[in-house]
C-alpha cells in the first residue's frame, strides 16, 4: 500500500460534502479553520452547500466536487467536512484512475467508511479514518490526526480506557471503518477484504441487537473468518432499552471475539467521540492486548 505524501504548511486540502448535507454555513466555516489550523490552505468544493433531503446535494454534485480535486494534481489532500449517508451511492463514478496516478490523503470516518474501502483497495492507497472537517477538534484529536498526516513515522496507541475481550498478540493490515458501512459492502464490489487484517469497528445510535445483526452478516458472509484480530471501538449512543441492558453490548463483541478466536479489545479510541485517533488504514499494525496497546507501522 502506498502511503500518501505528509502534508506540509501550505499544502492544498480540498473540502468536500460526498455524504449528508451540512447542517448550515457554520460548518463549512469550521471545516476551514481546521485546514487552516494546520497551515494549509483550504479549498472549498464548489457544491459542498448543496442539499437533496438526506444528501448535500445530488449525486452528480457531490461527485463533481469528489473527481475535480481527484483530477487536480495540485490538491494534497481530501477531507469529508461530514458523514452522515450517501459516500456509497458515489462509488461507480469515483475517478479511481486519478488516485491512481496522484496519491493524496483521504481524511474522514463514519460514511467515509465507503470512500476508504473503495479507494484504498483500487488505488492501493493508505487512507485515513480520522475526524471530519467539521468536528470541533480536542487537542488529543488534534494532536493524533497531526501525527498521522504530517510525517511517517510509526505510531503507538495506548489507551487505559481498552478492555479485554480476547488475550494476544496480533499482527496484520489495518481495515475497517464504520459497521453499518462495513456490513453494507458485503456482496458488492468494493466489499473489503479482511484476509490477515487488524479490524477496527465503530457506530453510533445503534441497538445492541442491530449490531449483533450486522456482525452476525459479516460473520456468515465469510468476512470474518481470516481476521487477525479485532479493534472494537466506541458505539455510541446506544438506545435507552432495557433489551440494551439486559443483553449488553460487551458480551456480543466477547462473543464475536470468540467465534473467530483471535485478540480482540473494546473501546478502542475510534467512533463518535470526542478524543479519537486517526488510523492510516491500509497500514502494518501490531495489536498487544495486554499492553492495551496498538503499534502502527509506517
Amino acid at each position: 500500500m502506498r502511503l500518501p505524501p505528509p502534508l506540509k504548511p501550505g499544502s492544498r486540502v480540498a473540502l468536500v460534502a460526498p455524504s449528508g448535507p451540512l447542517r448550515d454555513e457554520s460548518d463549512l466555516t469550521h471545516a476551514v479553520a481546521n485546514v487552516q489550523a494546520f497551515d494549509c490552505d483550504p479549498i472549498v468544493g464548489e457544491h459542498v452547500l448543496a442539499r437533496d433531503g438526506y444528501l448535500a446535494g445530488s449525486d452528480a454534485l457531490r461527485l463533481a466536487d469528489l473527481n475535480r480535486f481527484a483530477q487536480d494534481d495540485s490538491i494534497d489532500a481530501v477531507w469529508c467536512i461530514r458523514g452522515g449517508y450517501g459516500a456509497t451511492r458515489l462509488l461507480d463514478g469515483i475517478d479511481y484512475d486519478a488516485w491512481c496516478r496522484r496519491p493524496r490523503a483521504l481524511i474522514g470516518y463514519s460514511d467515509i467508511t465507503a470512500l476508504h474501502a473503495a479507494i484504498g483497495a483500487r488505488a492501493e492507497l493508505v487512507t485515513y479514518h480520522g475526524p471530519t472537517a467539521r468536528a470541533a477538534l480536542t487537542h488529543y484529536t488534534r494532536d493524533a490526526l497531526a501525527l498521522a498526516v504530517r510525517n511517517s513515522d510509526s505510531i503507538t496507541i495506548r489507551s487505559d480506557e481498552m478492555t479485554v475481550l480476547r488475550a494476544g498478540h496480533a499482527r496484520g493490515r489495518l481495515a475497517g471503518g464504520n459497521l453499518a458501512l462495513v456490513a453494507s459492502l458485503v456482496g458488492t464490489p468494493y466489499e473489503l477484504d479482511l484476509e490477515g487484517a487488524i479490524l477496527a469497528l465503530e457506530d453510533i445510535s445503534e441497538s445492541v441487537y442491530r449490531i449483533d445483526r450486522m456482525l452476525t452478516q459479516l460473520r456468515l458472509s465469510g468476512a470474518l473468518s481470516g481476521v487477525a484480530g479485532i479493534a472494537f471501538g466506541h458505539f455510541t449512543e446506544i438506545p435507552d432499552d432495557a433489551a440494551n441492558v439486559d443483553r449488553p453490548l460487551e458480551r456480543v463483541l466477547a462473543e464475536v471475539a470468540a467465534t473467530c478466536g483471535v485478540p480482540a479489545v473494546a473501546n478502542f479510541p475510534i467512533g463518535h467521540i470526542d478524543d479519537q485517533v486517526t488510523l492510516p488504514l491500509g497500514t502494518m499494525a501490531e495489536l498487544d492486548v495486554g499492553l492495551s496497546t496498538m503499534f502502527i507501522e509506517r
